[in-house]
């Protein structure tokens, strides 16, 4: 089942993969050489997508010269990328920012729990009383 494809196909197939693994390597290099996560959370996610977008040309040219019609199924891939990645990204990034507001800042400090960040007036209002024991909503208010 093995049939020889054109020079023509092959040769932009092997440049576009071997442009893949550089930006994948270009991408390893950038996420060890940088120092903070803001720095080191860009060189994959960008590396990543001009690298699955090689990947994905590479192989629509390939299935559709060995087929002999279009194959675009690989375009459904290069989209659920290229709409996941740039989301997980600016996740990871208001998480780092968090971090930051509450004073996290050394790598291996692990977050308090939120449980502990919260005032006894919130956790009241969570419960639903107050400190005179009475429910917020009973339209009787308490002055501290």
């Amino acid at each position: 089942m093995s049939t020889a494809l054109s020079l023509w196909i092959e040769v932009p197939v092997a440049i576009l993969l071997v442009l893949s693994g550089i930006f994948t390597l270009a991408s390893a290099v950038g996420l060890v050489r940088f120092k903070t996560f803001m720095q080191r959370m860009h060189p994959p996610a960008l590396a990543f997508s001009f690298s699955a977008w090689c990947v994905t040309l590479a192989s629509i040219l390939y299935f559709s010269a060995r087929d002999g019609q279009l194959s675009l199924h690989a375009w459904l891939i290069i989209i659920f990328l290229s709409l996941t990645v740039p989301v997980t990204t600016i996740f990871l990034a208001r998480t780092d920012l968090f971090r930051r507001r509450i004073g996290l800042t050394t790598p291996g400090d692990v977050p308090v729990p939120l449980s502990e960040l919260v005032t006894p007036q919130a956790k009241d209002m969570a419960s639903g009383t107050t400190q005179s024991g009475n429910s917020p909503a009973d339209g009787v208010h308490h002055p501290r």
